[in-house]
């Protein structure tokens, strides 16, 4: 039994310097090597159905906001009022939210539960796509900046009449 603790022993040992004896040229990492940076555009759209999905992309790409969300999540309601909480989300009194941004990780976090219509999907990504663009949490400065969203989104939807 001390003969099999002993040799194990040795060989964990060994392989430690046996791990550390590379040539002097060697690279852990090349540049081939690395992750490729994700494009600006990029975003991952998580929890939704697959109407719900290609309506946002279709949104957002109508919109060319000038900073995309990273990720965009469709969460039920308990989810949804449990980030809020983790990220002690601030909702003035009388009002209520049915999407929140977290502009450190650049998430848009959608209540799937409280998803009303198609147009007020986009209403309200407007409003948080410049909660990014205009990187604050402030009311005033998104809609300023979700104006421009909207009209993008509202020039599409009407008809050419000549």
């Amino acid at each position: 039994m001390k003969l099999r603790i002993w040799t194990t022993l040795f060989l964990v040992t060994v392989a430690q310097f046996a791990w550390g004896q590379t040539s002097g040229s060697a690279k852990l990492v090349n540049a081939e090597a690395t992750a490729p940076e994700p494009s600006a555009n990029s975003y991952a759209v998580l929890g939704a159905t697959f109407e719900q999905e290609a309506l946002v992309r279709a949104q957002i790409r109508i919109m060319q906001p000038d900073v995309y969300p990273l990720r965009v999540l469709f969460v039920p309601h308990w989810k949804y009022i449990d980030a809020a909480r983790a990220f002690r989300l601030h909702v003035p009194a009388g009002y209520t939210s049915a999407m929140f941004t977290h502009l450190p990780s650049r998430s848009v976090f959608i209540d799937s539960d409280r998803y009303v219509s198609d147009a007020s999907l986009g209403f309200w990504v407007a409003h948080e796509l410049g909660h990014l663009a205009a990187n604050n949490a402030s009311e005033g400065d998104a809609d300023k900046a979700a104006r421009e969203y909207r009209k993008r989104l509202n020039d599409v939807r009407k008809p050419d009449v000549h």
